[in-house]
């Protein structure tokens, strides 16, 4: 059993609360891993309650988070001031899965953030395109909708795979696309892939997915989620519009401190909502891919990652 010498690796992935991160942290404690977080809001610090975030400790010295005595990266690494792409979480994660492997550990993939993923696993090289501030500038000055209706235009290839709800992806993708002047070709090198995925999907039912998402949404509550945002804008001097790029709650809460919304439990209802249908597009995502193998609870996901490991 842990058989590396093939360079396995196991991917956790499934909607907004669907349980992932206890159960990455289960196989991680089973089989000798370690976890690498594919979540595009966990990677800043400052973003706990609203982004999901497990209870742990980071330790700066070693650059790594703790939590259940595993060890987690791609968790609190950047400033949320920071520009963080799909990119430069590819070259991070690369860096750490042959770390890894060469220590005999069982690098874990676990997120929700579907494009990330696909990065990995698909072994994609994207077009080197450095940061246009001005451009992004202007570009934030326009709703997701326009944004989209733009990105149609320059790539509708580009359009039909992106998350058409996430301002900072639209942006990007935009950007690429002006700066090479043309459609950029994004190649998926699996020939020189040299890793073997497992990809493990959660599979909840419909009502047992939207309750984990409401009583986990009442605990964010209660833990201060509001307060977070507000502690971001006022204390670490991040403006608005950044914050609303996050999504979700943190696209909606400033709203609510600025009295766009009135009330907490139109706030509640209104983030609700979106989680749900933030799910919604996670699954779509998710279930393009045959390779996923969806599985129900961690009694079938044990049984799956050492058959796997023991090929």
């Amino acid at each position: 059993m842990n058989n590396l010498s093939n360079n396995k690796i196991i991917v956790i992935l499934g909607p907004t609360s669907s349980g992932k991160s206890d159960i990455a942290i289960k196989i991680a404690q089973k089989f000798n891993g370690e976890i690498i977080s594919a979540d595009s809001r966990q990677i800043y610090r400052g973003l706990d309650i609203g982004a999901g975030k497990i209870e742990g400790k980071y330790d700066l010295k070693n650059k790594i988070f703790i939590s259940k005595n595993i060890v987690h990266y791609g968790i609190d690494i950047v400033s949320p001031k920071t520009n963080y792409s799909s990119a430069r979480f590819k070259k991070y994660a690369d860096k750490i899965i042959a770390d890894l492997l060469k220590r005999k550990k069982m690098p874990i993939l676990c997120g929700g953030t579907g494009f990330w993923i696909k990065t990995i696993v698909d072994n994609t090289v994207y077009p080197e395109v450095k940061p246009d501030w001005k451009l992004r500038k202007n570009l934030e000055k326009k709703s997701t909708e326009e944004l989209f209706s733009l990105l149609l235009k320059l790539d509708a290839k580009r359009a039909q795979d992106i998350d058409a709800k996430n301002p900072v992806r639209l942006i990007r993708a935009i950007e690429i696309c002006q700066t090479l002047g043309k459609v950029p070709v994004i190649k998926n090198e699996l020939s020189k892939n040299k890793y073997n995925f497992l990809q493990i999907g959660i599979l909840l039912p419909k009502e047992k997915l939207c309750q984990n998402i409401k009583k986990r949404l009442k605990q964010r509550f209660a833990e201060g989620m509001i307060s977070e945002v507000e502690k971001l804008h006022r204390e670490q001097k991040i403006g608005w519009k950044k914050i609303e790029s996050f999504g979700l709650g943190y696209k909606l809460i400033p709203q609510y401190l600025r009295q766009e919304i009135k009330s907490q439990k139109e706030l509640f209802e209104k983030i609700y909502s979106a989680e749900k249908n933030y799910a919604k597009r996670q699954l779509t995502w998710f279930q393009k891919d045959s390779r996923i193998v969806w599985l129900k609870n961690y009694q079938e996901i044990g049984k799956t990652v050492k058959n796997f490991l023991d090929k």
